[in-house]
């Protein structure tokens, strides 16, 4: 196995990981113990179900160091064929990380304001609040978890080193993901299969990444794009 190929394995591996993570927590645990409009509630579930909340928090700083070892992996493959692409990739991951460590800053205070909220008449109010911008990082994150499929699709497109449909998936997924987001945020009572609906071409495209990089890795550059400027100078047979 060459070197792209285990570090384009290594990267699905981090994507698999940001995926299976961002799931549990978002949208498996969250609803259980963040209990939207209703703080007492959520106070309640967070002090009945303390392990529950520890490991939601450990998943959410999972997505965070998942998703900076994926975006520093899809830089490793793509730089040598696409510096700008790799730069675009790696830079709005990591913004993506930046994001998810802002959520997971709140529910680590929301968390630790529970555990001692005994004597303190506020604290329903604060770990609702802290919950709640927890939650509208995610919801701003949303432009960065488009924006890093863009330059992605664009290498696709660009090198066929992946199956073009992917690319093409890959770019309208982002922008889907972009205008959900920008939908979600500057539409008061926008339909939720509007703003739900948009980022879906995004989720089949991420998977489809995922599956490829973990089982074919990367093919190798075409013959006919090696004397391209900014492509690799060495082609495998």
């Amino acid at each position: 196995m060459d070197t792209l190929t285990r570090t384009a394995r290594r990267t699905g591996a981090a994507y698999l990981a940001l995926a299976v993570f961002g799931m549990a927590g978002f949208l498996v645990i969250r609803p259980q113990l963040y209990i939207a409009g209703d703080p007492a509630a959520t106070l309640a579930a967070l002090e009945a179900h303390t392990a529950l909340a520890h490991l939601w928090v450990v998943l959410e700083v999972g997505v965070v160091a998942a998703q900076a070892l994926a975006a520093l992996g899809f830089y490793a493959l793509f730089r040598d064929d696409r510096p700008a692409a790799a730069f675009g990739v790696a830079t709005f991951g990591m913004a993506n990380a930046a994001a998810i460590l802002g959520s997971a800053a709140m529910m680590i205070t929301a968390v630790g304001v529970a555990e001692d909220s005994a004597a303190d008449a506020g604290a329903p109010a604060s770990v609702g609040l802290l919950l709640q911008i927890s939650l509208a990082f995610w919801t701003a994150g949303g432009l960065f978890f488009g924006l890093w499929l863009i330059p992605m699709g664009a290498y696709v497109l660009s090198t066929s080193r992946m199956p073009r449909l992917l690319g093409w998936l890959l770019i309208v997924g982002g922008a889907g993901y972009v205008a959900g987001t920008v939908v979600g945020i500057g539409w008061a009572g926008a339909p939720a299969w509007l703003v739900d609906g948009l980022p879906l071409p995004a989720t089949v495209a991420e998977f489809w990444m995922i599956g490829y990089l973990l089982v074919r890795g990367i093919r190798p550059m075409p013959a006919a794009s090696a004397t391209d400027p900014g492509t690799r100078a060495t082609v495998a047979p």
